[in-house]
């Protein structure tokens, strides 16, 4: 895990310098301080994230399965920090964006990286719905409309965490009546896991006590060739959704679901992110790129649903879920302004997100599937992330 933190190079060159002053150590002496080097930073790095916030603390977490793939977590946001994957050369690369302390992530001019999103994920147009013909009004914070539950949304709070074993983290939180315009006491339990197939599994449970919207999802911002490795838009994807929903300036859907044939967002056969994302069409306008839910094909979790390959790493990602859709967004309105976990910036489409999901504005849009919970429902989904290598 050397690479994951970029202050690594502090820890090491000191211990060289002193060693260059005394006889070679041998062989097995080299591999003793290696190992210490690893812990001494491993160490380091979960130090970074012990922390109060809003009077609860957080903490690092790490899961790993039997073929050394690797992931940590904090409480603060419920957010994935770092996934090592190995690519086709059998190199561990970390393929998800982060921060190398949590005071990272709460300085962030992007709030999402990596995040639990909730009470409900993407766009409510001007933060206004209606529940049995009451209305309710969500914090703007994407103006005029809430954004991933509203400014204190779920990536803003610190969430209960235990780590059930080696390679599986349950976080729960109590979203309270009226928390940021929504009706009711939503508990939520989210079970993230690695499997010994090398998938990043991600366990959706809530239950509420008056009628209310849920849409929840994970945010992690992908880059198969690794975090700082630069742009994503030679990266191949393939999504299995013959259709899509339009949206308006502000990206709130139109309420029409439209074919994506003959269209920049035809993914039904592999192709890179970045061969039509300038042309000239008035969706790619609005999103200033890719920002757009897809309307998934009939599926169910033994088939990939969107499939993306790193073109330098070969490291292949293939998406399952029991959502009806995905959003689709390939880092447009990253501006370089935060340093990730290896000190490079968060430069313009360095990263991309693949979001499970209900579609945005469903609540408003009742022709959209409903995204009500009412008391006494489990609201309950899953959704994975599977890595595998092409060669």
């Amino acid at each position: 895990m050397n690479h994951l933190f970029k202050n690594l190079s502090s820890i090491m060159i000191p211990a060289c310098l002193s060693l260059a002053a005394c006889n070679q150590p041998t062989t097995q002496q080299k591999n003793s301080m290696t190992d210490s080097t690893k812990t001494d930073s491993t160490k380091s790095f979960a130090a970074a994230f012990e922390s109060t916030i809003n009077g609860k603390q957080t903490h690092l977490y790490t899961l790993k399965n039997k073929n050394g793939v690797t992931a940590t977590f904090t409480n603060y946001g419920g957010r994935i920090v770092s996934l090592l994957v190995p690519n086709k050369d059998g190199k561990l690369t970390d393929v998800v964006l982060g921060y190398e302390s949590v005071e990272g992530f709460e300085k962030s001019t992007e709030p999402y990286y990596g995040a639990t999103i909730g009470r409900f994920g993407n766009r409510i147009a001007k933060g206004h719905f209606k529940i049995d013909g009451k209305d309710y009004q969500s914090s703007i914070n994407n103006p005029p409309n809430t954004l991933h539950g509203g400014k204190n949304g779920y990536q803003s709070v610190v969430w209960d965490a235990k780590q059930i074993d080696s390679t599986t983290l349950e976080l729960t939180y109590l979203s309270k009546d009226m928390e940021e315009g929504f009706p009711g006491n939503l508990t939520v339990k989210v079970v993230y896991s690695l499997t010994d197939n090398n998938e990043f599994k991600c366990v959706y449970e809530a239950h509420t006590d008056k009628t209310t919207v849920v849409n929840l999802t994970n945010h992690a911002f992908f880059n198969l060739n690794g975090e700082g490795s630069g742009t994503i838009l030679n990266h191949l994807v393939q999504i299995d959704a013959d259709n899509y929903t339009p949206v308006d300036a502000g990206l709130i859907p139109t309420g029409k679901i439209e074919p994506v044939k003959g269209t920049p967002f035809d993914f039904t056969k592999p192709e890179t992110i970045g061969k039509r994302i300038n042309d000239d069409n008035v969706q790619l306008k609005n999103g200033k790129g890719y920002d757009h839910n897809f309307v998934l094909n009939k599926h169910d979790l033994s088939t990939p649903i969107a499939t993306v390959i790193g073109d330098k790493s070969g490291i292949k990602m293939e998406v399952y879920t029991e959502e009806p859709a995905m959003q689709f967004y390939s880092g447009n309105f990253m501006q370089a302004k935060n340093a990730m976990k290896r000190g490079i910036k968060d430069e313009f489409r360095t990263s991309f997100a693949m979001e499970t999901q209900h579609y945005p504005d469903s609540p408003n849009q009742p022709q959209f599937p409903s995204t009500e919970l009412k008391p006494g429902q489990t609201y309950k989904t899953q959704s994975l992330y599977k890595f595998t290598v092409v060669k």
